[in-house]
């Protein structure tokens, strides 16, 4: 039997850099999506704080990007350690089947037996200890061939979060809070979403998978495998002079699915998904209501302000304000606002719509208004 060491010894992060962020329009565009902005105040961008996170688990020289061509001198600006054989960049966005099965199928050719964990380039989790420990549980569930995935203890009946619900215990060596995954659920409605608090056997779905690259592909290819067969592909010609032909040819034809469908629902029904309790703070940041969430103080009157030069007078109100112009922004007996001020975009809406602004985002797509976009 490995040892624990012996599995962090194997162990690769990706993180995937993908996605514009449509919910954070028009702070978040295709050239500058949110995984390359500082939403937290902190002074770090989420994909740099993703990394500080990781590196301590599997080494900076064990971390690989899959992020789009158009993004990678932004990327690697950020990430100056990032090694050159660890950018994977794909020439247009295919979802996170693609990009992470990519990532597998290529590290399990460079290195037989490596377990590989996805950490979304977007997410904010403060607790470092309590993430590490949930990884290194996960990295020894992997080992032991599962599927695994890092489940968020819910802390209110959000409706922006899939769900995960959990099953019996496991009993694996160096996961001892290890359980199997019943069955993934689609974001609730509100009452939903309470009925799964009070039960106390759902979690919140945070994206996190962590298992043994062989493993991963073998159930990608039972579900997809198509999909698997263009991935080995490009994988074989990936360290090679061949990767730009295969890749021109073969990645536009790749099917366009997300790994909770092709991967993670699967194993689950096949009783291979094992989910570690992850006790940490963690938001997906999915719109700007979570980000005023994030900067809150608490107070009825709160009001964030997100911007170097923002200039906001504020009266009786509350909300985000994000501000990249330098304008002034006043605000009179407003709750809960939402005021987004770019040099060519303007959004002005309410915490409670916030989820509604992709709408706006398809809607400019379908009328043309690339510019913007």
């Amino acid at each position: 039997m490995t040892s624990q060491r012996d599995g962090l010894d194997r162990f690769y992060s990706v993180i995937p850099a993908g996605g514009i962020g449509s919910r954070l329009w028009p702070l978040s565009r295709a050239d500058a999506p949110k995984f390359l902005h500082d939403l937290t105040g902190s002074g770090s961008t989420l994909l740099r704080a993703t990394w500080d996170r990781l590196a301590p688990l599997s080494g900076e020289q064990r971390i690989m990007v899959v992020t789009g061509r158009a993004h990678r001198a932004a990327v690697e600006g950020q990430l100056p350690s990032l090694a050159d054989p660890n950018v994977v960049l794909e020439s247009e966005p295919k979802e996170s089947s693609a990009a992470i099965g990519l990532a597998a199928a290529i590290l399990e050719r460079r290195e037989p037996g490596v377990i590989v964990g996805s950490f979304a380039a977007d997410h904010v989790i403060n607790d470092q200890n309590a993430f590490r420990r949930a990884v290194v549980a996960a990295v020894a569930a992997a080992d032991a061939g599962y599927i695994a995935t890092i489940g968020i203890t819910p802390t209110e009946p959000a409706i922006g979060f899939g769900y995960i619900r959990c099953g019996e215990q496991l009993d694996i060596d160096g996961a001892p809070t290890a359980v199997r995954a019943d069955s993934f659920v689609e974001k609730p409605d509100l009452e939903t979403a309470r009925h799964y608090l009070d039960d106390g056997n759902y979690l919140w779905n945070g994206g996190m998978f962590i298992s043994r690259a062989d493993v991963l592909l073998a159930q990608l290819g039972e579900s997809e495998p198509a999909l698997l067969a263009g991935l080995s592909e490009l994988a074989d010609a990936w360290d090679t002079p061949r990767r730009g032909a295969v890749v021109d040819r073969v990645w536009p034809t790749l099917k366009k699915i997300a790994i909770d469908y092709s991967v993670a629902e699967p194993a689950a029904k096949a009783g291979r998904l094992a989910v570690i309790p992850g006790d940490f703070d963690w938001d997906d940041v999915g719109d700007f209501a979570a980000i005023a969430k994030l900067h809150s103080a608490g107070g009825p009157s709160n009001l964030a302000i997100l911007g170097e030069n923002a200039r906001v007078l504020a009266d009786s109100s509350s909300g985000i304000v994000v501000s990249q112009t330098g304008r002034l922004i006043s605000l009179i007996g407003v709750s809960d606002i939402v005021v987004v001020d770019t040099p060519d975009a303007l959004l002005v809406t309410t915490s409670a719509n916030a989820q509604r602004v992709k709408a706006v985002v398809d809607a400019l797509k379908l009328s043309g208004s690339n510019d913007v976009l």
